[in-house]
């Protein structure tokens, strides 16, 4: 059913200098199939548990985290290059959702009575069983602990299949829920390469598929889940519009935009990647977002004055490379950075391109690592069409002194998520997803955690 049990390893690379960090064996299919037998087996005696025993553990877990921050961290910072105050950030975000979860999940997941022709009728909320995620590199904690840490209390068991290269992040998230008490077999990880995943979906002892990925990892976990009819959660990648209008406040509008443009060297989902400037602020926002910029050098990720560390691998600068090189063709501008330094490590400066048009591969494409579009919009009505030019629709900002009409033009955005005046960013007491090619479903909040669950109706007679 699995991979065949010859010896094989996935290798973690530190992208800073380009050294073999650990080799990690892969799977074979005898340990593959017995990790889900106990999946299975947990799963049922887990669900039976009540929510207070379940968020005890929870929060044991979180205290783990927090405990075991400077070392995890630090196994974040080589794997895929995270600067290490932002890697420990990153630790600290998620035990904050695994305490978010214990406090609140049996409150979002009570019973609903609504009124019917039953003498009752109401909701319960069920867990599916044995949840699937296939995860990503670019946030190897945060992105796991958002699903597991409400899938987990919600009665689900886990199992993961990360990106190879964050394989030790993989581990450390296994050994927090092992170490903090849960029973074996509740959350577990499994070593394989991506080719293998559809096998997995189809597996009978899986119950249901959430992916954070790229828009064809997406589309391959559609299918398959389709295919097997299973429940599935997808959130893809992101080309989010950072909406600039004439009254906005320009010097805070320029400096949040650095920040949600280079914070991770740019590889995030949700990242601004595009910025849309009303005309009579361009200019004015172009020099003061290019300041701002400057401030992002790169570095070593393991120095904490670093600013900015390596993208997670060097196929990924050449991609970008590729589309800066493509966008100037066409007749962007670069006006900060452009370049990979000399010396090993997969760097890349921060990097702004003006003069950019809806024809360019870094205003059509996803730029995954630091490279900035800057767009002139004619006025705010331009702004919302250029912003809604796009396959995508997961987040994006809207900067305006007109608190009230920006409402107002934060529904005609075509997004998962709009922050007014601020950069967007997930948080566990708010809904995260996206709509068109960034996917369907919806993590965190109280919709998130009633994604894996079986919404059944109860109905008590006699009629009335």
């Amino acid at each position: 059913m699995m991979i065949a049990a010859q010896a094989k390893t996935v290798d973690s690379i530190n992208p800073a200098t380009g050294a073999k960090l650990e080799s990690f064996p892969l799977h074979t299919e005898a340990e593959i199939g017995a990790t889900l037998d106990r999946a299975v087996a947990a799963q049922r005696e887990w669900s039976r548990r009540s929510f207070a025993d379940r968020g005890a553990l929870m929060k044991r877990a979180a205290g783990y985290l927090r405990a075991n921050r400077p070392r995890f961290a630090l196994n974040a910072t080589r794997e895929m290059g995270k600067p290490i105050g932002d890697a420990e950030a990153e630790v600290e975000k998620c035990a904050w959702a695994c305490e978010f979860y214990a406090d609140n999940a049996e409150k979002f997941l009570a019973d609903e009575h609504i009124a019917s022709t039953a003498t009752d009728s109401y909701i319960a909320y069920q867990p599916l069983g044995v949840v699937l995620a296939v995860m990503p590199w670019n946030f190897p904690y945060w992105q796991v602990f958002r699903f597991a840490a409400p899938a987990l209390m919600a009665g689900n068991a886990g199992v993961l299949k990360h990106a190879s290269n964050v394989t030790r992040c993989a581990l450390d998230i296994e050994e927090t829920f092992r170490e903090s008490g849960f029973p074996a077999g509740v959350f577990s990880t499994v070593i394989v390469p991506g080719a293998e995943v559809k096998r997995l979906i189809a597996d009978d002892r899986i119950a249901a598929v959430t992916i954070t990925g790229s828009e064809p990892a997406g589309v391959s976990v559609a299918s398959e889940s389709g295919r097997a009819l299973k429940k599935h959660v997808l959130e893809l990648g992101g080309s989010d519009a950072f909406i600039v209008l004439a009254d906005a406040d320009i010097p805070a509008a320029a400096k949040t935009a650095a920040k949600a443009r280079f914070q991770n060297a740019g590889q995030s989902c949700i990242c601004g990647k595009r910025f849309i400037v009303e005309d009579a602020v361009y200019d004015r926002f172009v020099a003061a977002f290019v300041e701002e910029s400057k401030a992002y050098t790169i570095g070593d990720p393991e120095d904490r004055a670093t600013a900015m560390g390596p993208l997670a691998r060097t196929d990924l600068r050449d991609d970008l490379v590729k589309q800066i090189d493509g966008s100037v063709k066409k007749g962007a501008r670069v006006v900060l950075g452009g370049s990979a330094p000399q010396g090993p490590g997969a760097f890349f400066e921060a990097t702004v391109l003006v003069d950019v048009d809806d024809t360019m591969p870094v205003f059509r494409e996803e730029t995954f690592g630091p490279v900035a579009a800057v767009i002139r919009a004619r006025d705010a009505e331009h702004a919302i069409v250029l912003a809604n030019d796009s396959t995508f629709g997961l987040g994006g900002a809207l900067w305006t002194g007109d608190v009230e009409r920006g409402k107002q033009l934060a529904r005609r955005i075509e997004t998962g998520a709009v922050f007014i005046n601020g950069m967007t960013a997930s948080d566990p007491r708010l809904p995260f997803g996206g709509v068109k090619h960034s996917g369907y479903g919806r993590e965190l909040s109280y919709l998130g955690i009633r994604e894996f669950m079986n919404i059944q109706t109860v109905w008590v007679g006699p009629s009335k």
